[in-house]
């Protein structure tokens, strides 16, 4: 059965998605707890032949050690590129491209076209193009329809049919995941605009960077939580990538610091 899953090369889009599928489960976005041993097993058995039979904790913890990037104990879609490299490693293109935090929010503000704080399917298959183009790789329109929709049904984790700023940024190294950093405050987007509101004097939908701590603060009084200088100095750092020539928009910033639910 494991190795109708795990082909011993190269994958197509939809047979990576097909394997993601039959081991998250619960579809929390990660491969985990049971999970994890079922596809460390099967795994095994399409590699070697046979399911491992001594020593499966330490095998499986070396497994880890070379996979999970992040060190969170569980593989996530990112990392499961890595495992089984899809084709044409559509999935590595963007981290083969955008090595920084900068060069992502370059590359946000291009394909969200429209400024409406999301990539949406059309936008995504145009940024898919032209990184096709970019890594000189041969593509038709099929191929451009599969891998739009695959990004999608991974990284899109509330199923709107499209990319917000936060799962976007799945996309890049974790290293350099300045928005998986942050947890992020439990205020709703009416509350944070309310506040934000009070911030932008000339409402013209941003505040300056020299502004932003203030912001922040009374995010966190709102919100009940830490307002040290040490709170305040780590959120800084891990959103400040977002500034655009010193400004922080407010769809970009509610996206990133409140909660989804």
């Amino acid at each position: 059965m494991a190795n109708s899953y795990f082909q011993l090369g190269e994958v197509s889009a939809a047979q990576f998605l097909n394997t993601w599928s039959r081991y998250d489960i619960d579809g929390n976005g990660y491969i985990e707890d049971k999970e994890l041993e079922n596809f460390f097993r099967d795994l095994e058995i399409a590699r070697h032949g046979v399911a491992p039979e001594s020593n499966v904790k330490e095998k499986m913890q070396k497994f880890m050690e070379m996979y999970d990037k992040n060190s969170d104990g569980k593989i996530e879609m990112s990392e499961l590129a890595q495992i089984l490299p899809t084709e044409e490693n559509f999935l590595l293109f963007f981290r083969q491209n955008v090595n920084s935090r900068n060069e992502f929010m370059e590359t946000w503000r291009k394909y969200d076209a429209d400024q409406s704080g999301y990539i949406e399917a059309e936008e995504l298959k145009h940024f898919l193009r032209d990184l096709l183009m970019k890594a000189n790789k041969r593509y038709d329109e099929p191929k451009l329809d599969e891998y739009t929709h695959t990004i999608l049904k991974i990284f899109d984790t509330n199923q709107d049919g499209k990319l917000c700023l936060a799962e976007m940024t799945r996309l890049i190294p974790v290293q350099e995941n300045f928005l998986l950093k942050y947890q992020g405050v439990t205020l709703k987007p009416s509350d944070f605009s309310e506040i934000f509101a009070l911030h932008d004097k000339d409402k013209n939908g941003y505040i300056e960077e020299k502004d932003f701590d203030a912001l922040l603060r009374d995010l966190l009084k709102k919100d009940n939580k830490d307002v040290s200088i040490q709170t305040i100095k780590s959120i800084r750092k891990s959103i400040m990538p977002l500034a655009d020539k010193g400004k922080l928009y407010h769809d970009e910033l509610v996206k990133a610091l409140c909660s989804t639910t």
